[in-house]
């Protein structure tokens, strides 16, 4: 596909030619083109944090360093690239890569012109099976670790376990380093264990926040390494840039103004600040990098953008609004906006978007969520060392059906079953929220199956997605933002067997166990940060010998409260959210 543009109608259009109008008014499209920090307000926001505007430009030089690299990968027989990395330090690459074999399905060539084929595999924490398949190919494998901090729970166990599979291969410790790639900021802790370590390093502006990133070393490195055209990708994205300074004609201002001008409520009273993605071969890394954006980039101070699949959304709410991206006929095409473009024009154009969106909201769109993150890290890291190896919590169940066991920290009947348990939290689901399903297992199984039925039994939307990539990459929109969600979250096998089947030893830490620890911190985590709580429930199917329960459900609401304002020097204006 070339070309970009975006397309929009009924209310929507409404709502967005009303915000558009007013953004226009504002000067916004020229100082945002021009980057700007005033925008946000005085001090609000620092000029660096605006440098994702260069990147179709300034990432060019990158890729003339990374020729080498992949030229030295593919002589040396390594044409596997397992990328180890969480939320938006892997999914644009991801979408790059299903971009990728879209393309090449479609041409029938093998790999980018003058580029030998490779392929991706993903080590977010979310499925051992894939650990399995990875270490299958291990002769050819090179290993990205990528982090703008430091190193997560999950990927210092992937680490672990592929340093001592390389060791079984007979690698001195030497080569076991030149198996390792780390892209990390300049100065971060993953630069001072990378260097410590020997790995190869590729430093990344410290400045750049990570949800803004698709464009840089986080989301380009691995997908060339993986035989992916991302001089094609720049230059698509660099296409779109002299549009984005426009007033008319400006396909990321008008999209922006569709996600912001919804957002705010309208004549009845009600704000649209929930979106279904709509891809036209089902949800992808695509869909799932732009929940991530918005959520990050607009989840601040009771404020916040949404994002759910198909699945999770059947029916008509009126707080719900659809996008397509690139549907095969956008007249066709039942979603109220559509949004045309290759993939390298969509990560600048949802960027520009989430941008001015952020502003119309009143919100700053380049914060990161890290605290919110490493507050979930911490107290998984703390459950991990007091457990020591036993049971991750010492409660006892509220209720036990065959092999699941119910754990719950609010009162429920006496003879209550785990149908009056799911019942009540659907239940609890408020009358403009939703309801998150996160799934801490192994293999195929995922929210999917469950949304619908969720959905038709709460009558609200519901969203889903691994984890922890998926609390990872959308906690701030869930704990910062409007606060009218609840969460479901089920837990697998913690013992991490299938990974072991591939005949390795046992690593200190298992993956599998430090999801389990993310599953609870990410409980726990809600009922100490002034969050308003439906209760948590928790239950296992089975135990593994010698092992501690599965936590197999795990819910609460959580409700923002308080928060102080970072453009308390402005006053309110009309359109704009403060």
């Amino acid at each position: 596909m070339s070309g970009f543009d975006v397309l929009t109608r009924g209310d929507v259009l409404d709502s967005a030619l009303q915000a558009r109008d007013y953004l226009v008014s504002c000067g916004v499209p020229g100082a945002l083109a021009a980057k700007d920090p005033d925008l946000w307000g005085r001090r609000a926001v620092d000029h660096s944090r605006l440098g994702w505007l260069d990147l179709p430009f300034a990432s060019r030089g990158l890729l003339t360093q990374v020729d080498g690299l992949v030229a030295e990968a593919r002589y040396s027989g390594l044409d596997h690239i397992v990328l180890i990395g969480v939320g938006a330090e892997s999914l644009a690459a991801q979408a790059i890569m299903e971009a990728h074999e879209s393309a090449r399905a479609a041409t029938g060539r093998a790999g980018a012109p003058d580029r030998p084929a490779g392929e991706l595999t993903v080590l977010d924490g979310s499925d051992t099976a894939a650990l399995a398949f990875a270490l299958e190919r291990l002769e050819r494998t090179l290993v990205v670790l990528a982090s703008k901090a430091g190193v997560s729970l999950e990927g210092d166990a992937y680490r672990r376990i592929f340093a001592g599979a390389f060791r079984d291969l007979g690698l001195s410790e030497r080569e076991i380093a030149g198996r390792f790639l780390v892209i990390t900021d300049h100065g971060s802790p993953l630069h001072d264990f990378s260097r410590q370590h020997g790995y190869r390093i590729g430093l990344t502006d410290p400045y750049l926040p990570g949800h803004f990133g698709a464009l840089s070393a986080y989301g380009l490195v691995p997908a060339v390494l993986a035989g992916a055209d991302a001089n094609a990708l720049l230059e698509d994205a660099a296409s779109l840039v002299p549009s984005l300074s426009k007033e008319e004609d400006n396909p990321g201002l008008l999209l922006g103004a569709v996600l912001g001008g919804c957002a705010q409520q309208g004549p009845a009273g009600i704000a649209r600040d929930k979106v279904v993605l709509r891809e036209p071969g089902g949800p992808g890394a695509l869909s799932a990098w732009v929940s991530q954006l918005l959520a990050v980039g607009t989840g601040r101070r009771g404020r916040g953008v949404v994002a759910f699949e198909p699945s999770g959304c059947r029916g008509s709410f009126p707080d719900v609004h659809g996008i397509a991206l690139n549907p095969p006929s956008a007249a066709h095409d039942d979603s109220d906006t559509a949004v045309l473009a290759p993939v390298g024009a969509q990560f600048l154009l949802w960027e520009y978007a989430t941008a001015v969106a952020g502003w119309l909201l009143g919100v700053n769109p380049f914060e990161t969520g890290a605290t919110a993150v490493q507050e979930a890290e911490d107290d998984a890291a703390t459950l991990l060392r007091s457990a020591a190896g036993g049971p991750l919590t010492p409660e006892r169940p509220a209720y036990t059906e065959d092999d699941i066991e119910v754990y719950a920290d609010f009162p429920w009947p006496a003879h209550a079953d785990l149908r009056t348990v799911l019942g009540g939290l659907v239940g609890s689901v408020p009358a403009d929220g939703y309801l998150a399903v996160m799934t801490y297992l192994s293999g195929d199984f995922s929210g999917r199956y469950l949304a619908p039925s969720l959905a038709r039994a709460s009558g609200r939307p519901v969203a889903y997605g691994p984890g922890p990539a998926y609390p990872h990459a959308t906690a701030p929109v869930h704990k910062e933002g409007p606060g009218n969600g609840a969460f479901l979250i089920i837990t697998g096998d913690p013992s991490g067997r299938r990974a072991r089947r591939a005949s390795r030893p046992r690593p200190p830490l298992q993956p599998g166990a430090a999801a389990l620890a993310r599953a609870l911190a990410s409980c726990g985590r809600c009922g100490r940060a002034g969050c308003r709580s439906s209760g948590c429930t928790c239950a296992t199917r089975w135990r593994a010998p010698g092992s501690s329960p599965r936590r197999c459900a795990t819910s609460r609401r959580w409700s923002r409260q308080g928060g102080g304002s970072e453009f308390g020097d402005r006053e309110p204006q009309f359109r704009r959210r403060r």
